[in-house]
């Protein structure tokens, strides 16, 4: 909706449940292309998963220089080249706009706290189906890291969770 486009009418999310800003796979899931002849092989393909922080540890690793201790990225460029590669244990977002949400993907499920939601991605990618309710232990696991990897600044208050 960025703009005043219409996501309905460009399709632009297709399966995938939410829109930019969301935190569903509409909202964060986007694909990357890889083009470097002899290095990159042509039409190779992964399913590896990864964030945007993971780019610039990447980027450092290509230019030969340290990434940022501060970071939270992985490189990413073993499975560019082909082979495997350090993943990480979970990905957590944040988002404090419209009070304020976050998500975690702890391998292929991803929980979301809007009251808490989690999903198969692996046999749900659309997000339809909510299947907390059978996996409680999956969604305390997931609640203990939302709770773990915010921090909490007077700027950018997480409303859900500043209220505990």
């Amino acid at each position: 909706m960025e703009g005043g486009a219409d996501p309905e009418f460009f399709n632009s999310t297709g399966p995938l449940r939410g829109v930019k800003r969301d935190l569903y796979e509409g909202g964060i899931r986007v694909p990357m292309i890889a083009w470097w002849p002899g290095r990159v092989a042509a039409g190779s393909r992964s399913d590896h998963v990864s964030a945007f922080w993971d780019v610039l540890p990447t980027v450092c690793e290509l230019a030969g220089v340290a990434a940022p201790e501060a970071s939270d990225g992985i490189s990413f460029l073993p499975e560019l080249c082909g082979g495997k590669q350090a993943e990480h244990p979970h990905l957590y977002w944040e988002f404090t706009e419209r009070g304020g949400k976050q998500a975690v993907r702890l391998d292929v499920m991803k929980n979301l706290e809007s009251p808490m939601e989690l999903y198969d991605l692996e046999k749900d990618l659309g997000e339809t189906t909510d299947v907390s309710g059978a996996h409680p232990e999956i969604v305390a696991e997931i609640d203990a890291i939302m709770e773990r990897e915010h921090e909490v600044n007077p700027d950018f208050p997480l409303f859900a969770r500043e209220k505990k």
